[in-house]
């Protein structure tokens, strides 16, 4: 198994509009085979900072994960609408493995 750990730094004025966000991403990486963990959105202490996990079988389905999401019309669609309205202002990606 192969866990994607995504931090993000995000506009604290735009946490509605990140999450509607991240709701939707839930069920595409689902749709797409993979396991969602879900988001972890500020609740105490820092008002920019979430996070979300997710995983899959392993590094290659996670690639084809990619793929399939850079053809998808709906991951499209939610990539040109956080840079539109800049909710997100960084993010960065880190792949985790269990402790078995």
């Amino acid at each position: 198994m192969i866990t994607c750990h995504v931090k993000y730094i995000i506009d604290p004025y735009q946490v509605p509009a990140f999450e509607c966000y991240s709701r939707q991403w839930i069920e595409v990486v689902t749709r797409m085979g993979g396991q969602h963990h879900g988001y972890f959105l500020p609740a105490e202490g820092a008002n920019n900072i979430a996070y979300c996990l997710f995983s899959f079988a392993c590094l290659a389905d996670y690639e084809k994960y990619r793929q399939e999401a850079a053809q998808d019309q709906e991951c499209a669609r939610l990539v040109e609408e956080a840079a539109k309205l800049k909710f997100i202002v960084s993010y960065e990606r880190s792949f985790l493995r269990p402790l078995t």
